[in-house]
């Protein structure tokens, strides 16, 4: 489950902080965290994902408080039970499928796994591209193998980042039933960082930035 609990962030350079609501989302269900660009979204996500150290208050993740790990203890905790996925894929071009994946454990510090790879690429549809790198496939291609990257390690709780912005209805309809499958599929909470207003139809669980104090 994803907890927060009386956090702000103060960015580098500036007075202003940036106080967030109260929230939880208990384990294996969707939330949808909505606001428009400069509302903090991305920031947030970056916190509960252990990227932003620099805040006051609690973030706990499976019952375990971030700010209370050390920095290679939240490196091998966030590997093993958080799935990112960016607003940029952030993928390897020059690398193949398989081995993009293949780093996902081995930056968590589990052991490889191939058969798990191949078992993530057949849900989506991708095990005809392992071999293939990731600058011969489609922009849609590429977007379902950084989903496979977030869900490889069985991750508990996977964080999405504006996965709809750029995307038209039909596209947008598919990124979003893909997220949540993946999600019930591995037993994962869901969280979904947004401004795309299509989304607020298939995941009721809101946390609306735009009222926080």
């Amino acid at each position: 489950m994803i907890s927060v609990r009386n956090l702000s962030y103060q960015y580098d350079g500036t007075s202003r902080a940036i106080q967030f609501q109260d929230f939880s989302i208990p384990q294996g269900e969707h939330g949808l965290l909505l606001g428009e660009s400069g509302s903090g979204k991305t920031t947030l996500l970056h916190v509960i994902g252990g990227l932003l150290r620099k805040y006051s208050g609690t973030v706990s993740i499976q019952d375990t408080a971030l700010n209370a790990l050390s920095e290679a203890a939240l490196d091998g905790f966030r590997g093993r039970h958080i799935g990112f996925i960016f607003q940029r894929n952030h993928l390897i071009s020059a690398l193949t499928v398989e081995k993009n994946l293949a780093l996902s454990p081995y930056l968590a510090g589990l052991p490889p796994d191939a058969a798990r790879i191949d078992q993530v690429l057949a849900s989506l549809g991708l095990q005809e591209k392992k071999k293939s790198r990731i600058s011969e496939l489609s922009h849609g291609q590429a977007q379902r193998v950084a989903i496979a990257r977030a869900v490889l390690n069985k991750p508990s709780i996977i964080l999405a980042d504006e996965p709809t912005s750029a995307l038209d209805d039909k596209n947008c309809e598919r990124v979003i039933t893909l997220l949540t499958d993946v999600a019930r599929q591995h037993g994962a909470t869901l969280l979904v960082a947004t401004h795309d207003q299509r989304l607020k139809d298939r995941i009721s669980n809101r946390i609306d930035l735009t009222t926080a104090p």
